[in-house]
């Protein structure tokens, strides 16, 4: 089964969380097919935006959405 996974990142409200403040400027960093990959990137755009305590990156499971009834990994 393929493991899609997705990588994006924004400006948050509070550091701790994930409510990001202004949608339309979303950071879409792409879509991987495996966690090592979307890690790579994800860990990529954090290293480089890290004095930025109010941007955040996040590596969505999209296999998870695509098919919620399948056991996790």
């Amino acid at each position: 089964m393929q493991k899609l996974h997705f990588v994006m990142g924004g400006k948050v409200r509070d550091p701790q969380g994930l409510e990001f403040t202004d949608l339309a400027h979303l950071d879409l960093v792409g879509v991987y097919p495996d966690y090592a990959s979307a890690e790579d990137a994800w860990r990529a755009k954090a290293q480089a935006s890290v004095d930025d305590a109010e941007m955040r990156y996040v590596i969505v499971h999209l296999h998870r959405l695509l098919e919620p009834d399948l056991p996790a990994d």
